[in-house]
């Protein structure tokens, strides 16, 4: 039987720990040369609905990069379709939705969210991960309402959110109408994921920094506080992330989370000065991985120094891995997050 490393774990409810745990986001796929081997043979969706396949490739940064967490491979948008939006995940744009939400009657006709009838195949992966393979904690994951109803809205990704902010002003009670319901799908499909055997979940909020902190405070902070309320009840760490979004991380900090996930836009130093009390996660810009390696190292020290100085800090990106990041540095660059914050939690204890 292995060891459970729970490192993680006990740095998100802000324990000190040994050592600065550490994963990355999209670590599973994107630059690994073993999934573009899979990709060349089958799709996202194709991968999340064989669990003994992604069960494979979301363990494989933990057997290739020593992490010290797994991230479910699957998409935000995997649940939708069981609430019946007609989503497809398309090469090089993303999730397409050809029934848009343009009025109060299309966020009526929305259905309930089962887990177990709508994703059993998610269910069946983590239960192969956590029950059999993984010696560290597997990471369950949402996408937000606000970055789920940009999708539906817009019909797909993009770069304003013009239509999704209009609808959400001109038409709030369709708006509030949607908000509940996708945080009934929401709450679902987690809670599903965390009896299933997640041990943390992350939800994403990729693109709420493109609303002010007044219309978050309005329009999306009651939602996010009556989901991760509920799913408080599952005592699991909670955290939150969004890209763009550091206005926003003192609303967050309010939320009933355990962990704030911070981009690179926001220093560690900084969130705390402007009141961050929770765990923090992150935050290294995942373009410096293309960088000299003299400048990956500075970078990174800098972080963990920074993480260093309260306890509860997560080493991350500050957003996900690409396709040109070299394997290899992630491998390196997980060896000297763990050797230099072990070292200097020594020296701090001495």
């Amino acid at each position: 039987m292995k060891t459970f490393n729970d490192t993680l774990l006990r740095a998100a409810l802000g324990e000190r720990t040994e050592y600065t745990p550490v994963w990355y986001m999209r670590q599973a796929g994107r630059s690994q040369p073993e999934y573009r081997k899979i990709k060349e043979k089958y799709s996202l969706e194709e991968i999340t609905h064989q669990p003994e396949l992604c069960a494979y490739v979301t363990k494989l940064p933990v057997d290739n990069y020593n992490v010290d967490a797994a991230i479910l491979y699957k998409d935000i948008v995997t649940p939708l379709p069981g609430i019946g939006v007609d989503v497809k995940i398309k090469a090089g744009v993303g999730p397409v939705i050809s029934n848009p939400i343009r009025t109060v009657e299309d966020v009526e006709k929305l259905g309930e969210f089962n887990a177990k009838e709508h994703t059993p195949f998610v269910l069946e992966t983590i239960k192969l991960l956590t029950e059999e393979q993984l010696n560290v904690p597997l990471i369950g994951f949402a996408g937000a309402p606000f970055t789920l109803a940009s999708y539906m809205i817009e019909g797909g990704p993009s770069r304003n959110y013009n239509k999704t902010k209009s609808f959400m002003v001109t038409y709030p009670k369709a708006w509030f109408a949607l908000m509940d319901k996708l945080a009934d799908m929401i709450i679902a499909d987690v809670t599903a994921q965390i009896e299933a055997g997640a041990k943390a979940i992350q939800v994403f909020d990729s693109w709420v920094g493109a609303l002010n902190v007044e219309d978050y405070r309005v329009f999306i902070k009651p939602v996010m506080t009556r989901i991760f309320a509920e799913l408080r009840k599952e005592n699991v760490p909670l955290i939150q992330f969004g890209v763009g979004a550091s206005h926003l991380i003192n609303e967050w900090n309010d939320l009933p989370i355990d962990v704030v996930g911070l981009d690179w836009r926001m220093p560690i130093k900084k969130a705390r000065e402007l009141g961050v009390t929770k765990a923090v996660q992150g935050n290294l810009d995942p373009s410096l991985l293309l960088a000299d390696w003299s400048v990956i190292e500075q970078r990174t020290k800098a972080i963990i120094d920074q993480g260093l100085e309260i306890p509860g800090h997560i080493f991350n990106l500050g957003h996900g891995v690409f396709p040109e990041v070299s394997p290899d540095v992630l491998k390196r660059l997980t060896t000297l997050i763990h050797e230099y914050s072990r070292e200097q939690v020594s020296k701090n204890e001495l």
